[in-house]
């Protein structure tokens, strides 16, 4: 090698940057096209300093994450609340719905039995003792007359037929409970106090010969005594005489308590039948038995044995 030669390699060594240098020099070449070429400076960018550049949105703090946290837990909590106060709502509207329902149908199959089937009065004298006494609760079957007949023994309770009962004063009692009183009357549910209502017993039929008394001290039905064993203890058949005749679709009607009892006898002023006897149309119908009180509780049956001997009647209806 020439003397020119090696002066030449040397200046070439001298001349060429050290490592660190020529770092420093790819440093600076990347500033200068990161100035003048963006896309270029993010290729060349580390990881993490790529994501910090495309990602400006700031890692929450540990606090905020916390605070959000118990927020939604929070936000969770009210709605579960609020689910819960709707739940119980809606049951509660759905058994208050229900109850109506219950209420309104039992209401209306009392109103339908009351009027036509089944209705419960109160008794509020002593002219049937000792069959019946003051306060009893009877049940009254509407089918007869009507669907059934009515027979001599029937106990039945009619509408008064004209000034039988006397003025009684009202029990007082404020606006509030004489509505509902009424009301339950009304659709059966309490029964009737019966103020304008009367209870007897059937004795003569459409056409019968109803007369008192016979020889032997008793009342006769076309001409047949009666045996009456539901009399009260002590009452003679009737103390007042009479013979008459029952006109077409009515009834002759006695109490059992024969010496306390306002009935077709005393109502009779002509002595025919024709003012005493109750129109079949005012029957509500037959008494079928004593519900209350408890201690009373019987079925009220015809005495049948009583009447069985009595022909049918010479004339009127020829029901006996």
């Amino acid at each position: 090698m020439s003397e020119d030669q090696t002066r030449r390699g040397a200046a070439a060594e001298s001349s060429a940057p050290d490592p660190w240098l020529r770092h420093e020099t790819d440093h600076a070449s990347s500033d200068h096209a990161t100035a003048g070429d963006p896309q270029g400076a993010h290729e060349n960018d580390d990881p993490w300093l790529r994501h910090d550049v495309s990602d400006p949105t700031p890692t929450p703090a540990l606090g905020a994450q916390v605070t959000s946290r118990h927020a939604e837990e929070s936000r969770t909590s009210r709605r579960r609340g609020t689910g819960r106060r709707r739940g119980a709502a809606a049951v509660l509207g759905a058994a208050g719905r229900e109850f109506v329902i219950v209420v309104g149908m039992a209401l209306i199959l009392s109103f339908v039995v009351k009027t036509w089937l089944l209705q419960a009065f109160y008794i509020p004298s002593g002219s049937m003792e000792d069959t019946l006494v003051l306060n009893d609760r009877v049940i009254v079957s509407k089918l007869t007359p009507g669907p059934f007949e009515l027979h001599r023994g029937d106990i039945v309770v009619f509408a008064d037929p004209g000034n039988w009962l006397e003025t009684v004063p009202e029990a007082k009692h404020n606006s509030a409970v004489t509505a509902v009183r009424k009301t339950l009357m009304f659709v059966g549910l309490l029964p009737d106090d019966a103020e304008n209502h009367l209870i007897k017993r059937v004795i003569g039929l459409p056409g019968d010969r109803v007369a008192c008394c016979d020889e032997g001290e008793r009342l006769t039905v076309n001409g047949v005594p009666l045996n009456e064993p539901y009399l009260k203890p002590g009452n003679a058949p009737s103390s007042q005489d009479f013979d008459i005749r029952v006109p077409p679709g009515s009834v002759w009607v006695l109490g059992d308590h024969r010496s306390d009892s306002s009935d077709s006898r005393f109502h009779d002023p002509s002595g025919t039948g024709s003012d005493g006897s109750v129109p079949e149309s005012l029957i509500v119908g037959r008494a079928v038995a004593l519900v209350w009180p408890l201690d009373h509780l019987t079925w009220l049956s015809n005495p049948k044995s009583t009447f069985a001997k009595v022909p049918s009647p010479s004339a009127g209806s020829g029901r006996g």
